[in-house]
């Protein structure tokens, strides 16, 4: 009588389904060990910088006063239209970009009526070597219509007013304002950003936390060109990569930590 042979049982099946369940279950220990990483980093806080008293601030702006009495903006204007159309123009821009390219612009327009028929088309050709220049020509004609329109051909003097013009916003407004009327406004652009936040004279996570900062603690009688003496300060001082705090003239005072003398 012939064996009957039985096949074997598929018992074993299972044990691979075990370690293929434990093989998905091995990373999860690693992906704890990350989390405390994780949660450090998030702790680290930037060190607190002590405040610079009402006397340290006034002897700061005493220093700049003396060293630079009347301190001027670099973008070169003939009033407060052309003023304005300059500061929409140095956008991402460099201000001895922007004077190269308005010189000769400003010659033939210098008032609203007189952009307007220049023409966007041609106005393009005396800012092609400026950022932007196609945006801007656009919004540069827009804002000579609006002024025309809307305010009598007079740049208008609020800050409200002058945002509601195209191209032109909070630090527009803050140079026109000073500039051309003498308000005691304080335009912050990267340079006046850098000074606030790295000397400690008013730290902030945005421009205009900056700007209220500085607003807050800088005495009136320095107010009317203190934003030109921190923008300069910044432009060829206390540079972004490498400050020159060996003949900055509040290295002293300064509370940044890694200043170099």
């Amino acid at each position: 009588m012939a064996k009957i042979t039985r096949k074997p049982a598929p018992r074993k099946a299972a044990v691979p389904k075990k370690k293929a369940k434990a093989a998905v279950a091995k990373p999860k220990p690693s992906a704890k060990k990350s989390a405390p990483a994780k949660k450090s980093l998030k702790a680290i806080k930037p060190k607190s910088i002590k405040p610079w008293t009402p006397a340290e601030i006034h002897d700061v702006f005493s220093r700049f006063r003396k060293a630079n009495p009347e301190p001027k903006g670099e973008l070169e204007h003939v009033n407060p239209f052309t003023l304005l159309v300059a500061v929409v123009l140095s956008a991402q821009a460099t201000d001895a970009g922007v004077n190269k390219a308005t010189r000769a612009l400003f010659e033939i327009a210098d008032t609203p009526q007189k952009m307007l028929d220049l023409g966007e088309e041609r106005l393009r050709e005396y800012i092609k070597t400026i950022g932007l220049y196609r945006t801007k020509a656009r919004n540069v004609i827009a804002l000579s219509a609006k002024v025309l329109s809307d305010f009598g051909g007079e740049v208008p003097r609020t800050r409200a007013e002058i945002e509601s013009l195209p191209g032109a916003g909070r630090k527009t407004a803050n140079v026109v304002l000073n500039m051309a009327f003498g308000e005691h406004t304080m335009a912050v652009d990267t340079h006046v950003f850098r000074v606030g936040n790295r000397t400690g004279l008013a730290p902030g996570k945005t421009p205009l936390e900056v700007e209220l900062g500085l607003e807050k603690v800088i005495p009136a009688e320095f107010m009317l060109h203190a934003h030109h003496w921190l923008i300069l300060h910044g432009r060829y001082t206390c540079l972004a990569r490498k400050p020159r705090c060996e003949v900055c003239l509040i290295n002293d005072l300064c509370r940044w930590p890694e200043k170099t003398v």
